[in-house]
């Protein structure tokens, strides 16, 4: 079966009409209905039905369509691979937590991409909780997360890195909104926070507990720099690991808030069983990414 008409099968599928499809692989729309057409004899199914201007999959046409995705993956693999026969190749998936994902992995990712190009790399970023799961149940090929619980055994753990935790807010907060010592207060201010089960809020909400510190109801936004953002502007407090905010405390546009936490760091950590060679290369560019 040739692979170019599935790729147009793959591209009616994305676009929604033979037209738009034609476009897109620069074909006639006489070469697209043809090359369907061959596809559709071969496998003995109708892959296509029209709905009012859209070609949508017919039930055969759908479960077909896995099948049709990964022989154009494994094409697309084994051309990686010629093109980069003597480098790592395949696939790694990573699971990563946004924090760390955006203030440390850069370098990381950067250089993994410069000396592993035929590599497809996958970036999950996920709850450090939900990240542990997907790794002690073989979904991902590393995990780098903080630390919430020992794995089992049979999955190598390696430290990563030990950040400080702050609270903090903007300059114009008033002296009862920073006051985050006194017992029993009602005070007039919201927590900012992008996931209620990050390891860090779960520290914060537990010293509000204990403390009878009662804040305003949250604010929950889509992303860590928003919630940077949110805080410059006044909305709120943040409490975050330390590197998010440390360019925005040097300048001075937010201000670090005391507490009396008894735990403000987090442990970073990486995890896997065994490594293929691009696995080996990225945990090799983690532990050289730690030791800077």
């Amino acid at each position: 079966m040739d692979l170019k008409y599935l790729k147009t099968v793959q591209t009616i599928q994305a676009a929604g009409s033979f037209q738009k499809a034609a476009a897109l692989l620069n074909y006639a729309p006489s070469t697209v209905t043809f090359q369907v057409q061959q596809v559709e004899a071969q496998l003995g199914v109708r892959l296509f039905t029209k709905v009012g201007r859209q070609m949508v999959l017919t039930a055969q046409g759908t479960a077909a369509m896995p099948l049709i995705d990964q022989l154009l993956a494994d094409e697309a693999a084994l051309e990686r691979f010629a093109q980069n026969a003597d480098g790592p190749v395949g696939r790694l998936v990573v699971a990563v937590p946004e924090t760390l994902l955006t203030y440390q992995l850069q370098g990381v990712l950067h250089d993994f991409k410069v000396q592993a190009p035929g590599v497809e790399l996958v970036i999950r970023v996920l709850n450090c909780y939900d990240i542990y799961a997907q790794m002690a149940d073989g979904q991902v090929d590393l995990a780098v997360h903080y630390d919430v619980r020992d794995y089992p055994a049979s999955i190598h753990t390696e430290v990563y890195g030990e950040y400080e935790l702050a609270l903090v807010g903007s300059p114009t907060l008033t002296a009862q909104q920073q006051d985050f010592i006194t017992p029993g207060q009602a005070k007039t201010v919201c927590g900012l926070m992008n996931d209620p089960h990050a390891r860090y809020l779960e520290l914060f909400n537990a010293y509000l507990a204990a403390r009878r510190i009662r804040l305003q109801p949250n604010m929950e936004l889509w992303s860590i720099e928003a919630i940077r953002n949110s805080a410059i502007s006044g909305l709120g407090v943040a409490f975050l690991p330390k590197f998010c905010v440390q360019a925005q405390l040097d300048a001075g546009e937010l201000i670090e808030i005391p507490t009396a936490i008894a735990t403000n760091t987090l442990t970073a950590v990486y995890a896997y069983r065994q490594l293929s060679v691009a696995g080996a290369l990225f945990t090799q560019l983690l532990r050289e990414s730690a030791q800077k």
